[in-house]
């Protein structure tokens, strides 16, 4: 017999995990299912486990050109994200991998050791012209799998010792274990972090992002790295209408009290597969309220589940955007928040010495 919304193994059981469809990626032209052979045998039991895969990058930095960003370069040490956010607007990005944006986006991922170098190399290019890097803009850089792999560490590092801009953006605890390069170069203006924080409630954050801290671990964070000098931002994002939206003055409150020095937010995007996963999850989550989300979020973005458009993309446009950004312009004045992202200085660089260059030669 054939379950058409099970494409699990038999056997196979989800915990912590985000959703629990795995359809094939839209480039892909074969559809995977899991169908019962028809034999009466009991299978075990077992997790959908992580699995990590090494990919030798031929590139770093990735260039970007978009009107919405307030950055022009990032770098993602990872693809894929075992935080498993429901909503995560990376997903889609696991299709050119030729995997689907379900399960193997939080289960099947790929590190990228060794971009350490491959970054070295691209910051003594003499037609490089500096500016702040950012972390995290994709997937996020402190995900668990950076406890073994660290290969955010090894970026961190090229930067520090260049003393080259750069901002992160994570909900990991493990930037903590980096605060002896981060602090350093935040005294030297040259670092800045966001922590994204999407409710203050635990039983809804580990439903929507089940392997991601809680939120009182990510208030945390923002204490010790406020402690540590760091500039810290508050993002609380993505604001999902109907069920989290009603929490923006309380985040924005628990993250000053944090000591969070500013504060930004970023409304629900569910661009291609993400739309039709986080449907299934609200549904099957909060049945009582899953039409009233769904039709706030079509409300957003012009009846449609998501509008790509430059400009209104991550705002949203109609009544209920102009009330959330009414709300979050009163809270910011109110706890004396700032607007976005701290001014980095990027007169500072030194090009990645000589002996690195005579290392090259062999």
């Amino acid at each position: 017999m054939q379950d058409k919304d099970e494409t699990l193994l038999p056997g196979q059981r989800l915990r912590a995990r985000g959703v629990a469809s795995n359809a094939q990626g839209r480039f892909e032209g074969h559809e995977r299912l899991a169908v019962d052979d028809g034999w009466d045998i009991p299978h075990e039991e077992r997790l959908v486990a992580t699995e990590v895969r090494v990919e030798s990058p031929r590139s770093a930095i990735n260039y970007v050109k978009s009107p919405d960003l307030g950055f022009d370069r990032s770098i993602n040490p990872y693809r894929g994200c075992e935080h498993g956010c429901v909503y995560c607007y990376a997903r889609p990005s696991h299709a050119f991998l030729g995997m689907s944006a379900g399960l193997d986006f939080e289960t099947r991922l790929v590190a990228r050791p060794g971009i350490d170098g491959v970054l070295r190399k691209e910051l003594r290019a003499k037609a490089y012209q500096v500016a702040p890097i950012a972390l995290g803009t994709n997937t996020d850089p402190y995900q668990p799998v950076e406890a073994e792999y660290g290969v955010t560490r090894s970026i961190l590092q090229v930067l520090h010792d260049c003393d080259h801009p750069v901002t992160v953006t994570t909900r990991g605890t493990l930037v903590e274990r980096d605060l002896d390069l981060l602090a350093p170069m935040a005294a030297k203006g040259l670092a800045a972090v966001a922590v994204s924080v999407t409710t203050l409630d635990a039983g809804l954050a580990r439903a929507m992002e089940p392997r991601a801290p809680a939120p009182a671990r990510r208030l945390a964070v923002i204490r010790r790295l406020a402690e540590a000098g760091i500039p810290v931002r508050v993002q609380v994002s993505p604001m999902v209408p109907g069920l989290t939206d009603h929490e923006l003055e309380a985040i924005l409150e628990a993250a000053k009290a944090a000591g969070a020095g500013s504060a930004t937010s970023i409304m629900l995007r569910l661009p291609l597969e993400v739309s039709g996963l986080f449907r299934d999850w609200v549904e099957a989550r909060f049945p009582d309220r899953a039409a009233r989300v769904m039709a706030r979020v079509r409300d957003l973005h012009g009846g449609q589940d998501y509008d790509p458009a430059f400009g209104t993309r991550m705002t949203g446009t109609g009544i209920w955007a102009d009330l959330h950004r009414q709300r979050m312009e009163k809270a910011r004045a109110r706890l004396g928040l700032g607007r976005g992202v701290v001014a980095l200085r990027c007169d500072l660089f030194r090009v990645p010495g000589a002996d690195a260059r005579q290392l090259d030669l062999f």
